[in-house]
């Protein structure tokens, strides 16, 4: 028993070492860097809303239209999507970095600082997006809250705050470069579709903003999996483990969510283009 329970300390004390060690103190006194405490108050007020306040708010009221808010919104997301991208391939991935192995640099030169002020900004960012769920819930747009939405917005703010605060830099930031071309487009098409009808009616390209995060987190998968075949690369291999796992759940959910949706429309689809052209058959045999 004495044994187990000095195996167990040992783990846990190399897991506090590990963080202590890995804490970044460039980011540390950065606002909402510190500790996670105000982060977690953040998306429990969050979960709350969205979960219980808000549609209790909105049962007996009608939806929110919201357009000049989420035109606001939407054009201050692309803006703040292509900065983060920017910032990302002027930080590093425009060819400072090493897309096989990049340790993490705790350095204070202005190309290190660039990459680790974008880091914390992409965070940011992520609490921002939460804005995302209260608009769906202000315009009883319930069906666009799902489990997946859900998951996603909750747990990007966290994957985040662990960056800022341990792992501002490095391997790990490949996936909020992509991330960040990807919210360009994502968010151009929210914009575009808050423009009204006139304008909705002309954007096709919806599902292929879906296929886009899947292929983003494929390649986030097969980058971070990699490092564990690198004996000599510097770079956390737990960190990147959980990085691996987390962008292989990702890529089932979105895969899943598009199978759900994009794959059964163009199925019912299918179907009434038949059934059209029976109908016709049909009359025509009259």
């Amino acid at each position: 028993m004495s044994v187990r329970l000095n195996e167990t300390q040992t783990i846990v004390d190399r897991m506090v070492n590990f963080f202590v060690e890995h804490e970044d103190l460039r980011t540390k006194s950065w606002f909402l860097s510190n500790a996670p405490g105000p982060l977690f108050m953040i998306l429990g007020a969050y979960l709350y809303f969205c979960l219980y306040a808000g549609p209790r708010y909105m049962r007996d009221r009608k939806p929110f239209e919201l357009k000049n808010t989420l035109l606001v919104y939407n054009a201050v997301q692309v803006l703040l999507s292509w900065v983060l991208f920017y910032e990302g391939y002027k930080g590093g991935w425009g060819g400072h970095y090493n897309f096989k192995c990049q340790p993490v640099t705790y350095a204070t030169d202005p190309i290190s600082m660039r990459m680790a002020r974008a880091v914390w900004l992409y965070y940011i960012a992520k609490i921002t997006e939460l804005l995302d769920t209260v608009f769906f819930v202000l315009r009883k747009k319930d069906r666009q809250i799902s489990f997946l939405h859900l998951y996603h917005h909750t747990l990007m703010p966290v994957c985040a705050f662990i960056g800022v605060k341990y792992f501002a830099g490095g391997h790990g930031t490949l996936l909020g470069f992509i991330n960040s071309f990807i919210h360009i487009i994502m968010y151009a098409y929210y914009l575009l579709s808050a423009m009204g009808p006139k304008v909705q009616k002309y954007l096709w390209w919806k599902k292929y903003i879906t296929i886009l995060q899947i292929v983003q987190f494929l390649i986030i998968f097969v980058h971070t999996l990699q490092i564990q075949f690198q004996p000599n690369c510097n770079f956390p291999k737990s960190i990147a483990a959980l990085l691996t796992f987390n962008a292989g759940l990702f890529t089932y959910m979105f895969s899943s969510f598009y199978v759900a949706n994009y794959k059964k429309e163009a199925k019912q689809a299918a179907q009434a283009k038949q059934a059209a052209q029976a109908a016709k058959l049909a009359a025509k045999q009259e």
